[in-house]
């Protein structure tokens, strides 16, 4: 119906996210990482936003502590990131395993989904704010958009394009 009206409208069926864009160069790099694959739409509501604000995105997906060996091999990218947007469910120690093997900034953003008492998100939620893990900021469950304008904030900094 939207897509009728106003034909130059972009939609992401993963994110759920409308958006009409000009063309514009994307600078720095941020990283975008869930742990598991559930993560996703928060993830792309997260990489939606930062490209739609004129960051660039690297996406990764599925590297979760379960698995640690996908993260691992991850590493060069992860180095190479000025902000780090690491998106988990389940008992969220994503943003603690990455902020613990990077020197940039990390935005921990809980996901509501999983399985077992993860209570809607809470139990995420709660070990990302309780990490020992030095340089993480947490943004509220589910809350993609958030943890995109801050890591954009941050990337534009570094690459001095803050307009």
């Amino acid at each position: 119906m939207i897509k009728k009206e106003i034909p130059e409208v972009k939609y992401n069926d993963i994110s759920h996210i409308l958006k009409i864009e000009k063309e514009k160069e994307l600078v720095g790099n941020v990283v975008v990482l869930t742990a598991g694959t559930a993560d996703i739409k928060v993830a792309e509501e997260a990489a939606e936003t930062l490209e739609f604000f004129g960051s660039k995105v690297i996406r990764i997906y599925d590297c979760g502590v379960s698995g640690i060996h996908r993260l691992l091999n991850q590493t060069t990218k992860l180095n190479e990131a000025n902000v780090i947007i690491a998106v988990a469910g389940m008992e969220g120690a994503l943003a603690s395993v990455v902020a613990g093997l990077v020197k940039v900034p990390v935005i921990a953003v809980p996901t509501s989904v999983g399985y077992g008492a993860n209570f809607g998100g809470l139990s995420a939620l709660l070990t990302m704010l309780n990490s020992c893990s030095n340089g993480i900021a947490t943004v509220n469950i589910d809350n993609g958009y958030g943890a995109a304008y801050i890591a954009n904030q941050i990337n534009k900094l570094i690459c001095g394009k803050n307009e």
